[in-house]
């Protein structure tokens, strides 16, 4: 493992159900990072907001946004991730991808839906816990709700750094905090969390 990992954690309101726009804004966002960073962190469902439509606005696994982020990780030289609403052999995922400099791209399904948002009667929970390496460090991704389910994320002595990327509403900003401090403290580990800001097409505010 390197001795430093300098992370860039990028939180900005979205554009609601519109992954084009979406792109073009953190691409502007990110322009100035080359070189300046090794891993750059955006929300949970960056490219929607996060939104119960997937058959409308699912993208496919290899689709623009897959090839978004290879291009921004070779660009920039860093590694970048975050998660998106996906189709995937007939079924829709919160699909955290993660891709690097050499063009690789990695992805974990978000194990834990958020019944009381109704996700889970649009999605499909993953089957896997999994971890990535990336400069040597292992790092264990995870999305918003898995937060809250502190055996799921319990350091097997297989992890470094935990990436929570999230929707997380204002309103439970204190549990987020919380949960994360928690979660390092108890993993003896580092844990990065995102969320989004601003208000979402619902009127939720972030």
């Amino acid at each position: 493992m390197s001795e430093s990992l300098r992370v860039s954690l990028v939180q900005t309101e979205l554009v609601w159900q519109n992954p084009k726009a979406n792109r073009t804004q953190f691409t502007e966002l990110l322009q100035g990072l080359a070189g300046q960073t090794d891993l750059i962190v955006l929300p949970e469902m960056f490219t929607t907001g996060f939104m119960m439509s997937p058959e409308t606005h699912a993208e496919a696994y290899g689709g623009e946004t897959f090839t978004w982020l290879q291009t921004q990780a070779t660009n920039l030289q860093a590694a970048i991730c975050g998660s998106v609403a996906t189709a995937f052999e007939g079924q829709y995922t919160n699909r955290f991808l993660f891709a690097t400099p050499d063009g690789v791209v990695q992805f974990y399904d978000k194990r834990h839906l958020f019944r009381m948002g109704d996700e889970v009667n649009h999605y499909s929970a993953g089957l896997e816990r999994k971890t990535f390496n990336y400069q040597g460090w292992r790092i264990l991704p995870q999305v918003c709700y898995d937060l809250r389910f502190p055996v799921f994320m319990r350091n097997r002595n297989d992890y470094d750094l935990a990436i929570v990327v999230a929707n997380w509403p204002a309103v439970r900003r204190k549990p987020w905090r919380t949960r994360l401090q928690a979660r390092a403290i108890e993993n003896q580990s580092y844990v990065l969390g995102v969320d989004r800001v601003g208000t979402d097409g619902l009127g939720l505010a972030y």
